[in-house]
Parts: C-alpha cells; sequence; structure tokens
C-alpha cells in the first residue's frame, strides 16, 4: 500500500467489473474531434487512453491526487494524452475544454453541488459534462465499516474521530438532474444503474471494498488495527450477507451526461 492510501494492483484487481460503468458512460458522449478532454481521477491511465481515442481528442489530461496511481498512468501518456497531479475539488482557470469526464471520482470529494458548477466553468460552448458516482452507501459493504468503526476497540484506536464514508456526499439522481438544469445545460442524461458483479464468493467483496471505501480506514489505524478492523469487518460482512459462492453483488451507480 502506497503513503496515499491507493494501491494499483488492490483496485485493479476487479478491472473488468469495475471498468464497465466507464463505458457505459462514455457511450453517452459524443466525439469531440481535435477537441481538449479533462479526465479527473484518471487513476491508472488505461481508460484514460481509451476515452482519448473514442472522443477523437487532440489533447486529453487527466488528472489525479495520487502519485500511486499516476506512476502507472505515465505508461499510457503520448499522442496528446499527459498526466498531472491535481485536486479535482478545487481545479484552478483552465482553457475551455470539450469534455470534463470524471468516473468514479467525485464521491471523493464533499459538496457535489459547488463543485459540478466549477467542472461546469470549464467547458467551453457545447462542451459536455460526464460523471459516475457510486450510489451504495447503504449496501452492507459500506454500511458495516461505517458502524464497525464507532464501536470498541476501534473507535479509539486511530488518529482522532474515525473518518466519514465519502460516498456519504452523493446525491439522489434527481438532484443531480435539477442541478444540471440548474448550470443551464441545454440537454441532459441522468440515470440510475444496477451493475450485478458476479464474486467468487461473499468473501470477495471484501477485496473489492480494501481498493476503495477501506483506504481510509488503512490511513487512520496503525497496520496491526487495520488488519484486525479488517478482519472484523469480513467475519461481520459474511455473517450477515451469508457465505455465498458465486456471490452477486448488487452495486448501484448514477451516470449522468449534460451538454450546453
Amino acid at each position: 500500500m502506497e503513503a496515499d492510501g491507493w494501491d494499483p494492483v488492490q483496485y485493479e484487481q476487479f478491472k473488468a467489473e469495475r471498468s464497465q460503468p466507464f463505458h457505459d458512460l462514455v457511450a453517452l458522449l459524443r466525439p469531440v474531434p481535435g477537441g481538449r478532454v479533462l479526465d479527473l481521477g484518471c487513476g491508472t491511465g488505461e481508460l484514460t487512453r481509451l476515452l482519448h481515442e473514442h472522443l477523437g481528442a487532440a489533447v486529453t489530461v487527466g488528472v489525479d491526487s495520487s502519485p500511486a496511481m499516476l506512476e502507472q498512468a505515465g505508461a499510457f501518456a503520448g499522442g496528446g494524452l499527459s498526466f498531472e497531479p491535481g485536486d479535482i475539488e478545487v481545479l484552478g482557470p483552465a482553457p475551455p475544454v470539450d469534455v470534463v469526464f470524471a468516473n468514479a471520482a467525485l464521491q471523493w470529494v464533499p459538496e457535489h453541488e459547488a463543485v459540478l458548477e466549477r467542472w461546469a466553468s470549464l467547458l467551453g460552448p457545447g462542451g459536455q459534462l460526464a460523471v459516475q458516482v457510486p450510489a451504495n452507501l447503504d449496501h452492507p459493504s459500506h454500511r458495516v465499516i461505517r458502524e464497525l468503526a464507532t464501536e470498541a476497540p476501534f473507535a479509539t484506536a486511530g488518529d482522532g474521530p474515525p473518518p466519514d464514508d465519502r460516498v456519504r456526499s452523493v446525491l439522489a439522481p434527481e438532484r443531480y438532474a435539477e442541478r444540471l438544469h440548474e448550470l443551464g445545460f441545454a440537454e441532459q442524461h441522468v440515470r440510475l444503474q444496477v451493475y450485478g458483479h458476479v464474486l467468487p464468493s461473499t468473501d470477495a467483496v471484501v477485496e473489492w471494498t480494501k481498493g476503495t471505501s477501506l483506504t481510509r480506514m488503512r490511513r487512520h489505524f496503525p497496520a496491526d488495527v487495520y488488519e484486525a478492523f479488517v478482519a472484523a469487518y469480513r467475519d461481520r460482512l459474511v455473517a450477515e450477507l451469508g457465505d455465498r459462492r458465486p456471490y452477486f453483488y448488487a452495486f448501484r451507480r448514477i451516470l449522468l451526461w449534460a451538454a450546453r
């Protein structure tokens, strides 16, 4: 695990499952031959390369806050595609772009309404905004982490209060639709979609969340406490969901697209 909490190898253990929402989001976009694209929260960069080629862009910039992810992304740079570190929440002024794209990234920042306004301000005439966020906050895979973190011995074992689940910032699909209208987009498409992932077992859900939701606990706890937390989480999750082999992991996501 890297110092910033992100482990590209762990994250990409479910590469195929995590990629499908990306492809569905890209399918909503119109090509922008010779255009400029921003991919916010680009991760390891492989999907950013596909986005760049699919849209026919002249310039695509992938932005991520994780040095570990950006180190992997460098292998996909070239031909108008580049990567740079940055905070997707507070991007500064930039030349107008044709597409702002954020797949599985917005959930990591608060105040989504304000962030969407800042992202929309980066678009030129006819620009497109495409965003995908998980909406699985109440699933046991997420809920059990929050519950366990408030119980002894974990509630007082870290550096301060347990970090909250960033997915709590995710809005209802209809609120995203309303916000896009308020921001002056002429066209929009917003939908809630359930992705069914057939995992080898219930236990595999733990490996899934170790690449995302559990990263905040890894940063919060000493190494030995984190391992104990994961073990307790695994036991409680399997007790609640049952020891199923395979396990059907129903994962809700919100996809939104809008055009000026």
